[in-house]
């Protein structure tokens, strides 16, 4: 009996190791009974709220970060787990900056969403990640507003087997969209997306955005309500090299999608356009500033035709970080291009229900601008990832900014910008341009032999930096 007793009761393990818990509510005191059938001593809680600190769970004292701070100069702990599933990612940020010197490894207890009940919470704990750190969290999301401008709607979404098409696909299913068409020119990318939604309401045509005919008969026989159309070559440097297929796919791939809208009366489209598209460097900022000119000149008729502009995405596959997290496996070196060169980041989640939201209160005509908070160091960027991983004795190397690259990315082409009701929406000023010019200009400039002439014809602002 004592045996079996003995093998069942894991608290005579020997505690080898220090943890501290950040977060002494239900969360907190559930992991702390499970860590007693472990190898961790649990040290202290750590708590915001004043009236526990200085209290004791279980004799064990419940401080706050500053009391917590003042102990870790004298002593070294092992393991901080921050349990608090509704925490804001800017508070998970703030803890992690503060506590991280103390600590041989810190991991988080996943969101409200996320957490299994009837799942050990130890089981669960989760490596603070590069997303946890850099999430903005939008306050003020309208979630109501986005419901009632998808639900029971026929949503056609181009480029949607990639990264940002892919997760409009995903939340267009959660708003309660009617029916999906999945609209990619790439196989494998359509068959992923449409394996994880198979559950849901959708369509897969393999279509490229460069066939007008072929979209023509794709509207006619599914005729989309909304349509976001995230079809786009975005990688800067193989644009460059690869600038005849860019402007098709980019510029005309993107008017036929438009003028196809428009014909069919789609009540709604809404283009994704980027910060690179503002005092373009390069040409592909510089083929999606003349997608944003056609959007905001074109006569939409029945259709409300918005552009959404918004910079860098968190775990794109054309990030900075999986390169990044590829370089820190072979151990390096980490290449990075400048030393002061930033850029904005937000999560793919975020930034598209940000687009869907601004889908729903845009009129027609607006290019709306995401607040993409406070732009990141890339060689910030790149030691924070070094740090998480363990990894910190990894050297970087600055290699020269590549051909069409900025320092830094700007979302305004000036301060005349409007407010929205949305504090994280702001609207561009309109650009006038004549559209039966634009649209001759824009023939021209698939045929002509001097593509960068044309291109700051079109975009006066158009500064091309080549290899620097």
């Amino acid at each position: 009996m004592y045996a079996y007793y003995y093998l069942r009761n894991k608290s005579h393990v020997k505690k080898t190791k220090t943890i501290v818990i950040y977060g002494a509510g239900q969360s907190g005191v559930k992991l702390q009974s499970e860590f007693t059938q472990s190898e961790y001593k649990v040290k202290y809680f750590v708590d915001d709220d004043k009236e526990v600190q200085n209290r004791s769970i279980d004799a064990i004292e419940v401080l706050s970060i500053e009391m917590l701070e003042k102990k870790g100069s004298k002593e070294q702990f092992d393991l901080l787990v921050i349990a608090m599933p509704s925490a804001k990612k800017d508070r998970l940020k703030f803890i992690y900056e503060k506590l991280n010197p103390y600590f041989k490894e810190i991991k988080v207890l996943p969101s409200m969403d996320e957490i299994l009940q009837d799942k050990d919470y130890t089981k669960q704990l989760k490596d603070i990640s590069l997303e946890d750190l850099l999430a903005r969290n939008p306050q003020d999301l309208d979630k109501s507003i986005i419901e009632n401008f998808i639900k029971d709607k026929i949503v056609l979404v181009t480029g949607a087997g990639g990264s940002i098409g892919s997760e409009i696909c995903r939340q267009c299913a959660k708003y309660g969209a009617k029916q999906l068409i999945l609209l990619d020119h790439s196989e494998y990318n359509l068959y992923t997306i449409a394996e994880e939604l198979q559950t849901f309401e959708i369509v897969s045509v393999m279509q490229s955005v460069v066939n007008k005919k072929d979209l023509e008969i794709t509207f006619a026989k599914y005729q989309p309500q909304v349509v976001i159309h995230a079809a786009a070559y975005k990688h800067v440097p193989l644009v460059e090299h690869n600038m005849q297929e860019a402007i098709i796919n980019n510029v005309l791939g993107s008017r036929n999608v438009i003028d196809t809208a428009i014909e069919y009366s789609v009540e709604k489209f809404v283009m994704i356009s980027t910060d690179k598209a503002v005092r373009p460097t390069n040409v592909m900022g510089t083929t999606k500033r003349i997608c944003e000119l056609y959007t905001q000149n074109v006569n939409g008729k029945n259709t409300e035709i918005v552009a959404v502009r918004f910079g860098n995405v968190l775990g794109s596959s054309g990030s900075v970080i999986p390169k990044f997290k590829k370089q820190i496996q072979e151990g390096g070196p980490i290449t990075v291009t400048h030393p002061d060169i930033t850029r904005y980041f937000m999560l793919i989640p975020e930034a598209c229900e940000l687009v869907l939201q601004a889908g729903a209160i845009g009129s027609g005509g607006e290019i709306f601008i995401l607040d993409m908070g406070e732009p990141v160091k890339i060689v910030d960027l790149a030691k924070k990832m070094c740090e998480l991983s363990g990894e910190k004795d990894i050297e970087i190397i600055f290699t020269g900014l590549r051909q069409g690259e900025k320092l830094y990315e700007e979302l305004l082409m000036d301060e005349s910008d409007a407010k929205t009701e949305y504090e994280s929406i702001t609207v561009a000023a309109k650009t006038l341009y004549d559209i039966q010019k634009l649209r001759i200009d824009i023939d021209e400039l698939l045929i002509c032999e001097d593509k960068i002439k044309k291109l700051k014809e079109i975009v006066p602002e158009f500064n091309h930096q080549k290899n620097l």
